[in-house]
Protein backbone atom coordinates (compact mmCIF):
# COMPACT_ATOMS: atom_id res chain seq x y z
CA UNK A 1 0.00 0.00 0.00
CA UNK A 2 1.33 3.41 -1.00
CA UNK A 3 1.21 6.06 1.74
CA UNK A 4 0.44 9.72 1.18
CA UNK A 5 4.10 10.54 1.77
CA UNK A 6 5.15 8.01 -0.87
CA UNK A 7 2.64 9.49 -3.30
CA UNK A 8 3.94 12.99 -2.63
CA UNK A 9 7.53 11.85 -3.18
CA UNK A 10 6.73 9.98 -6.38
CA UNK A 11 4.70 12.88 -7.76
CA UNK A 12 7.51 15.36 -7.11
CA UNK A 13 10.06 13.03 -8.68
CA UNK A 14 7.82 12.60 -11.73
CA UNK A 15 7.53 16.39 -12.09
CA UNK A 16 11.31 16.84 -11.98
CA UNK A 17 11.64 14.31 -14.80
CA UNK A 18 8.78 15.94 -16.69
CA UNK A 19 10.43 19.37 -16.46
CA UNK A 20 13.76 17.81 -17.60
CA UNK A 21 15.80 20.88 -16.57
CA UNK A 22 16.99 21.65 -13.06
CA UNK A 23 18.72 24.91 -12.15
CA UNK A 24 21.42 24.79 -9.47
CA UNK A 25 21.90 27.99 -7.46
CA UNK A 26 25.19 28.36 -5.64
CA UNK A 27 25.83 32.00 -4.77
CA UNK A 28 28.19 33.90 -2.49
CA UNK A 29 25.71 36.58 -1.39
CA UNK A 30 22.30 35.75 0.04
CA UNK A 31 20.82 38.94 -1.41
CA UNK A 32 21.49 37.65 -4.94
CA UNK A 33 19.36 34.52 -4.55
CA UNK A 34 15.79 35.83 -4.78
CA UNK A 35 16.35 38.05 -7.87
CA UNK A 36 17.96 35.11 -9.67
CA UNK A 37 15.10 32.75 -8.79
CA UNK A 38 12.57 35.34 -9.96
CA UNK A 39 14.32 35.62 -13.31
CA UNK A 40 14.75 31.86 -13.81
CA UNK A 41 11.15 31.04 -12.93
CA UNK A 42 9.78 33.84 -15.10
CA UNK A 43 11.94 32.53 -17.96
CA UNK A 44 10.42 29.07 -17.65
CA UNK A 45 12.47 27.09 -15.12
CA UNK A 46 10.18 25.00 -12.91
CA UNK A 47 12.68 23.14 -10.70
CA UNK A 48 15.49 24.81 -8.77
CA UNK A 49 17.86 23.78 -6.02
CA UNK A 50 19.54 26.16 -3.59
CA UNK A 51 22.79 24.70 -2.33
CA UNK A 52 23.52 24.45 1.38
CA UNK A 53 26.75 26.44 0.96
CA UNK A 54 24.80 29.45 -0.28
CA UNK A 55 24.53 31.89 2.66
CA UNK A 56 21.06 31.78 4.22
CA UNK A 57 19.99 28.81 2.09
CA UNK A 58 17.23 27.84 4.53
CA UNK A 59 15.68 31.31 4.51
CA UNK A 60 15.91 31.48 0.73
CA UNK A 61 14.17 28.13 0.32
CA UNK A 62 11.33 29.32 2.56
CA UNK A 63 11.06 32.63 0.68
CA UNK A 64 11.14 30.95 -2.71
CA UNK A 65 8.41 28.50 -1.71
CA UNK A 66 6.20 31.43 -0.73
CA UNK A 67 6.99 33.53 -3.81
CA UNK A 68 6.83 30.76 -6.44
CA UNK A 69 4.09 28.33 -5.49
CA UNK A 70 4.09 26.60 -8.88
CA UNK A 71 7.84 25.91 -8.92
CA UNK A 72 9.66 23.08 -7.19
CA UNK A 73 12.27 24.39 -4.75
CA UNK A 74 14.85 21.93 -3.48
CA UNK A 75 18.02 21.92 -1.42
CA UNK A 76 21.39 20.94 -2.87
CA UNK A 77 24.80 19.95 -1.51
CA UNK A 78 23.07 18.02 1.26
CA UNK A 79 25.97 15.85 2.37
CA UNK A 80 24.54 14.61 5.69
CA UNK A 81 21.35 14.25 7.73
CA UNK A 82 21.98 17.46 9.69
CA UNK A 83 21.77 19.52 6.50
CA UNK A 84 18.90 17.38 5.26
CA UNK A 85 16.87 18.14 8.38
CA UNK A 86 17.60 21.86 8.02
CA UNK A 87 16.41 21.72 4.41
CA UNK A 88 13.26 19.80 5.37
CA UNK A 89 12.49 22.33 8.12
CA UNK A 90 12.92 25.15 5.61
CA UNK A 91 10.33 23.60 3.30
CA UNK A 92 12.51 22.03 0.60
CA UNK A 93 10.49 19.88 -1.80
CA UNK A 94 13.38 17.66 -2.82
CA UNK A 95 16.92 16.88 -1.68
CA UNK A 96 20.06 16.78 -3.84
CA UNK A 97 23.33 15.27 -2.65
CA UNK A 98 26.82 15.18 -4.19
CA UNK A 99 27.53 11.88 -2.40
CA UNK A 100 25.88 8.51 -1.83
CA UNK A 101 24.36 8.50 1.67
CA UNK A 102 21.72 6.02 2.81
CA UNK A 103 20.76 8.01 5.92
CA UNK A 104 19.84 11.08 3.86
CA UNK A 105 17.49 9.00 1.69
CA UNK A 106 15.81 7.47 4.71
CA UNK A 107 15.25 10.84 6.39
CA UNK A 108 13.98 12.53 3.22
CA UNK A 109 11.59 9.68 2.44
CA UNK A 110 10.18 9.86 5.97
CA UNK A 111 9.06 13.37 5.04
CA UNK A 112 7.83 12.55 1.55
CA UNK A 113 10.76 14.16 -0.28
CA UNK A 114 12.54 12.56 -3.25
CA UNK A 115 16.33 12.41 -3.31
CA UNK A 116 18.58 13.11 -6.29
CA UNK A 117 21.58 11.20 -5.03
CA UNK A 118 25.13 11.86 -6.16
CA UNK A 119 27.02 8.92 -7.68
CA UNK A 120 29.93 8.51 -10.06
CA UNK A 121 31.23 4.96 -10.20
CA UNK A 122 29.20 1.83 -10.99
CA UNK A 123 29.49 0.93 -7.30
CA UNK A 124 28.07 4.34 -6.32
CA UNK A 125 25.17 3.90 -8.75
CA UNK A 126 24.45 0.38 -7.47
CA UNK A 127 24.49 1.67 -3.88
CA UNK A 128 22.18 4.57 -4.73
CA UNK A 129 19.73 2.12 -6.30
CA UNK A 130 19.93 -0.12 -3.23
CA UNK A 131 19.32 2.90 -0.99
CA UNK A 132 16.15 3.67 -3.02
CA UNK A 133 17.31 7.02 -4.37
CA UNK A 134 14.61 8.47 -6.62
CA UNK A 135 16.97 9.91 -9.25
CA UNK A 136 20.69 9.22 -9.50
CA UNK A 137 22.74 12.35 -10.07
CA UNK A 138 25.86 11.38 -11.99
CA UNK A 139 28.43 13.87 -10.71
CA UNK A 140 30.75 15.24 -11.92
CA UNK A 141 29.40 14.10 -15.27
CA UNK A 142 31.26 16.60 -17.42
CA UNK A 143 34.65 15.45 -16.18
CA UNK A 144 33.85 11.90 -17.28
CA UNK A 145 32.03 12.75 -20.52
CA UNK A 146 28.88 11.66 -22.33
CA UNK A 147 30.46 8.35 -23.34
CA UNK A 148 31.01 7.37 -19.71
CA UNK A 149 27.45 8.39 -18.83
CA UNK A 150 26.05 6.29 -21.67
CA UNK A 151 28.17 3.32 -20.55
CA UNK A 152 26.48 3.49 -17.12
CA UNK A 153 23.06 3.10 -18.76
CA UNK A 154 24.09 -0.37 -19.97
CA UNK A 155 24.14 -2.24 -16.65
CA UNK A 156 21.80 0.28 -15.03
CA UNK A 157 19.20 0.50 -17.79
CA UNK A 158 16.29 0.88 -15.34
CA UNK A 159 17.94 3.62 -13.29
CA UNK A 160 16.90 7.26 -13.59
CA UNK A 161 20.22 8.97 -14.33
CA UNK A 162 20.72 12.74 -14.44
CA UNK A 163 24.06 14.36 -15.39
CA UNK A 164 25.28 17.20 -13.22
CA UNK A 165 28.45 19.19 -13.86
CA UNK A 166 29.59 20.16 -17.32
CA UNK A 167 26.11 20.34 -18.86
CA UNK A 168 25.85 23.20 -21.36
CA UNK A 169 24.01 24.21 -24.52
CA UNK A 170 26.59 22.54 -26.74
CA UNK A 171 26.11 19.11 -25.20
CA UNK A 172 22.60 19.24 -23.70
CA UNK A 173 21.00 17.10 -26.41
CA UNK A 174 23.84 14.56 -26.20
CA UNK A 175 23.07 13.78 -22.56
CA UNK A 176 19.44 13.05 -23.39
CA UNK A 177 20.43 10.94 -26.36
CA UNK A 178 22.68 8.99 -23.98
CA UNK A 179 19.69 8.18 -21.77
CA UNK A 180 19.42 11.02 -19.25
CA UNK A 181 16.06 11.47 -17.51
CA UNK A 182 16.88 15.16 -17.05
CA UNK A 183 19.84 17.52 -16.75
CA UNK A 184 21.02 20.01 -14.15
CA UNK A 185 22.69 23.29 -15.04
CA UNK A 186 24.70 25.51 -12.75
CA UNK A 187 27.29 27.72 -14.44
CA UNK A 188 25.14 29.23 -17.18
CA UNK A 189 22.21 29.89 -14.84
CA UNK A 190 24.02 30.90 -11.66
CA UNK A 191 24.40 34.62 -12.30
CA UNK A 192 24.40 37.75 -10.18
CA UNK A 193 21.78 40.01 -11.73
CA UNK A 194 22.18 43.73 -11.23
CA UNK A 195 20.74 45.23 -14.40
CA UNK A 196 17.77 44.74 -16.68
CA UNK A 197 20.15 43.82 -19.47
CA UNK A 198 21.64 41.00 -17.38
CA UNK A 199 18.14 39.71 -16.66
CA UNK A 200 17.29 39.88 -20.36
CA UNK A 201 20.43 37.98 -21.37
CA UNK A 202 19.75 35.23 -18.84
CA UNK A 203 16.09 34.99 -19.84
CA UNK A 204 17.06 34.47 -23.48
CA UNK A 205 19.65 31.86 -22.49
CA UNK A 206 17.11 29.93 -20.40
CA UNK A 207 14.63 29.92 -23.28
CA UNK A 208 17.36 28.62 -25.56
CA UNK A 209 18.01 25.74 -23.16
CA UNK A 210 14.30 24.96 -22.97
CA UNK A 211 14.04 24.92 -26.77
CA UNK A 212 16.83 22.29 -26.88
CA UNK A 213 15.05 19.87 -24.52
CA UNK A 214 13.58 16.68 -26.03
CA UNK A 215 9.88 17.02 -26.69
Amino acid sequence: MTSNLDTQRLNTSALIKQYKLLAILRLKQQSDVAPLIDCLVNAGINALEITSNTPGFEQEITKARAAHKNALIGAGTIINTTLAQQAINAGAQFIVTPNTNKSVVELAHQHGLPVLMGALTPTDVANAIEYNADIIKVFPAGSMGVGYFKALTGPFSEAQLMPVGGVNLDNLSQWFEAGACGAAVSGDFCKVLNTEQERSVLTKLVKKYISELPK
